[in-house]
């Protein structure tokens, strides 16, 4: 019996395209898999472990602290400065970490992409996923230090499941931006550590967004990570208003960003195995 061959063409699709929701639940097995394998090798042969997640914030807001607070004496809207630094550090040190990580990533794992097909896009969402463990135990000591200050949480605290979800799609838009930027042109990497700081003296880390003047918060609030940032202090430590203005209109960028990032991504991805 004579058999027929049946030929297949792959068409590049025309326009823009997004993420197929679709073949990303397909493959949500393999992202499980890749986020744990990114958190057993983290801080593997290390001595102290996930203890690091703890200890990278806690050091940040001594020296805060110190240089910030005590030195150059800049105000924290009535909120003592350990709690006041050590509250931001929180979704910064996850945002950063992300940042860092992911922008190498498709680089370093060339040999993966090039070999088997998976959606792409999982591989700088790996990082961002997997820090949300360092950022879970960071959050933990943070409770040990509102009871030294005495503070306790408030009805504010119901907004940081949002916060959280702005977060995310803030640190997945800037991966996906870096890691394809960086897979064409290598030198993306040498400017991340300079981007990471001056994006954080940026936002309110250090200082409060009371000092930015109001006909300006407006548009300083397009930064997600000063929404973020002070939605964090507003929502965990309770004793001030939350600044609706900085959170929205940093909704708004967070999702800008990551439609943009996503889109960016999709776009680039086709030649990246052949660059790599």
């Amino acid at each position: 019996m004579e058999q027929t061959e049946t030929e297949v063409i792959i068409e590049a699709q025309p326009g823009l395209r997004f993420v197929d929701w679709r073949e990303v639940k397909e493959f949500k097995d393999l992202l499980y898999f890749l986020v744990l394998r990114d958190i057993k090798v983290l801080y593997h042969q290390t001595v102290l472990g996930f203890g690091w997640a703890i200890l990278r914030p806690l050091l940040g807001m001594i020296v805060f602290t110190v240089i910030f607070g005590k030195l150059a004496k800049l105000p924290s809207d009535g909120i003592p400065y350990p709690i006041f630094s050590y509250s931001a550090l929180i979704p910064w040190t996850y945002f950063s970490s992300t940042l860092t990580s992911s922008t190498q990533s498709l680089v370093t794992q060339a040999n993966i992409f090039t070999k088997v097909y998976f959606p792409r896009i999982f591989i700088p969402l790996t990082s961002v996923f997997a820090k949300l463990v360092d950022f879970a135990i960071a959050f933990g000591l943070l409770v040990f230090i509102m009871i030294y200050y005495g503070y306790a949480p408030t009805i504010k605290i119901l907004l940081l499941p949002p916060l959280i979800v702005m977060l995310l799609l803030t640190a997945s838009g800037m991966a996906m931006w870096l890691s394809a930027l960086a897979i064409n042109y290598r030198d993306v990497k040498h400017a991340v550590e300079f981007l990471a700081q001056l994006l954080m003296y940026s936002a309110p880390v250090v200082w409060p967004a009371s000092l930015i003047p109001s006909k300006y918060r407006i548009l300083y609030g397009f930064y997600p990570m000063a929404g973020i940032i002070e939605g964090f202090r507003s929502a965990i430590i309770g004793t001030r208003s939350i600044p609706w203005d900085l959170v929205i209109t940093g909704s708004v960028g967070a999702v800008i960003l990551f439609i943009s990032g996503a889109l960016y991504f999709k776009q680039t991805e086709r030649y990246f195995a052949d660059i790599a």
